[in-house]
């Protein structure tokens, strides 16, 4: 056959993590790292809500593609639903809570809020999953979580202003993303990869162009939807926020999920912190301090001591 049909639904149970699987979390880290440089280009020409919107639609664009060639085909129909729409909801709570709170907060406590993702994930894994690890796997995990908020800090020129609304607000969008990677485990028994990153892009697209358009009719300035395609920069920034950067890498998650611990495929995210200050460096030519190579170090000791530590999977129905 020409085609290889995906149904989205799984029927194999997850094992252990093998070497696709690293490889697997090395794309996904290295794209994450990526991001930050569309989302800085998108946001020097729109809105946080219109970037989000045209990220959310080229996400499902992509998406949409290849079902309707028929290269992929979804199957949600008679299916438990809940693990997914838990997934994708906290996915997208996640993007709100996230700009919301960067309105308030600075992007360096930005930065030290998201770092604990990792230690939230593993302490929701365990109650709700039975996943258990050993105190040296929880050793590695404060290590990377660490060097991130050490990062962040050195960065800093000062911490006046702090807003507290704001800490707590982005702490919000740090449980949602860790509830949402956990819950994943949970929907991969039903559905593919494929079929999880297709409902977090369909379901986002919905929600933001939704709250493109009602924010737009009470505007004074009204509508102005297809203003922001006249920028190639930001069609090009906002196309890979949503295909590489949603889509692609919701689907490297949730693969890495099926085959590894919650907290040993979340704690890749703290790698990209890692991998966007070499792309600051070497792209943008920001300045690089002896802090950074310390602390990137140490981030990269902790991610692999993380991945080689743990006991196995024991995880609850």
């Amino acid at each position: 056959m020409g085609k290889t049909a995906i149904t989205g639904i799984s029927k194999n149970p997850p094992h252990e993590a093998g070497a696709k699987v690293y490889i697997a979390a090395v794309i996904f880290t290295v794209i994450v790292g990526f991001s930050f440089l569309g989302v800085k280009t998108s946001l020097s020409s729109a809105t946080a809500l219109e970037t989000l919107t045209y990220r959310f639609d080229f996400a499902f664009l992509g998406a949409i593609l290849p079902v309707l060639t028929g290269l992929i085909r979804l199957e949600f129909r008679n299916r438990d639903k809940r693990g997914l729409l838990l997934s994708a909801g906290c996915y997208l709570g996640f993007m709100v809570f996230q700009t919301i709170g960067l309105l308030f907060a600075s992007s360096i406590e930005s930065g030290i809020i998201f770092a604990a993702v990792p230690i939230l994930a593993k302490i929701i894994a365990h109650f709700a999953l039975g996943e258990k690890g050993t105190w040296v796997q929880t050793v590695f995990v404060g290590i990377s979580v660490a060097a991130v908020m050490a990062m962040f800090i050195f960065g800093a020129k000062d911490f006046q202003g702090v807003s507290m609304p704001g800490l707590a607000i982005l702490f919000l969008a740090s449980v949602l993303m860790a509830v949402s990677n956990v819950s994943m485990r949970f929907a991969r028994k039903e559905y593919k990869p494929y079929a999880i990153s297709f409902a977090i892009a369909g379901l986002g697209c919905l929600f933001f162009n939704a709250v493109t358009l009602v924010a737009g009719f009470f505007s004074e300035e009204g509508l102005h939807y297809l203003a922001p395609l006249q920028n190639p920069e930001f069609v090009l920034a906002t196309a890979f926020l949503g295909i590489p950067s949603t889509l692609i890498s919701a689907l490297l998650m949730a693969y890495m999920l099926a085959h590894m611990e919650a907290v040993k495929a979340t704690v890749f995210g703290n790698l990209a912190t890692a991998i966007s200050i070499a792309v600051g460096v070497l792209i943008l030519g920001e300045p690089l301090f002896a802090y950074h190579v310390v602390c990137t170090a140490l981030i990269i000791m902790g991610v692999v001591g993380t991945t080689m530590t743990g006991k196995g999977r024991k995880t609850r129905p």
